[in-house]
């Protein structure tokens, strides 16, 4: 996996991490740059590796949204994080639609289970109701959602 000048090249490093989990473009690209190389260089790689389907903004968009629903989090959040990633709100769009079709994802019930996770009794207080309102809206979901889940507690 080394050169023979005993330096990684671009696609060296990028197959390194890829191999440890997906990878939006823009992370890549982000990543390369730290270790100095050159914008060309690492255009040339990233389009090579597209090419060999070693990288691919959909397949990481739709492991990344996996990952996040299975941590309790709202498309809101999501959609933010992917933008945050480099992925074009194209790709999140359908990536979202293969998963949600896939996976059948009500994003009442898990905003429900996300708060049944977290808190065991429903807020008896306004102060408390404000609390799990906070809670469910940073993690991202609207309010028809959070309301949904409140009453459900």
């Amino acid at each position: 996996m080394f050169s023979s000048s005993g330096e990684l090249t671009p696609r060296e490093v990028a197959v390194q991490l890829l191999a440890r989990r997906e990878y939006s473009r823009a992370e890549l690209t982000r990543k390369l740059q730290q270790r100095s190389f050159q914008a060309d260089a690492i255009a040339a790689c990233l389009d090579a590796l597209q090419e060999q389907s070693l990288q691919s903004d959909e397949r990481f968009a739709e492991s990344f949204i996996r990952s996040r629903i299975l941590r309790g989090q709202g498309l809101i959040r999501i959609k933010g994080e992917l933008r945050q990633r480099g992925v074009d709100k194209e790709t999140s769009v359908t990536a979202l639609e293969t998963v949600e079709e896939q996976e059948a994802v009500d994003w009442f019930e898990l905003a429900r289970d996300t708060l049944a996770r977290r808190f065991t009794t429903p807020g008896e207080t306004p102060k408390d109701r404000a609390k799990r309102e906070r809670f469910l809206a940073t993690r991202g979901f609207d309010f028809e959602q959070i309301r949904y889940a409140l009453s459900c507690l």
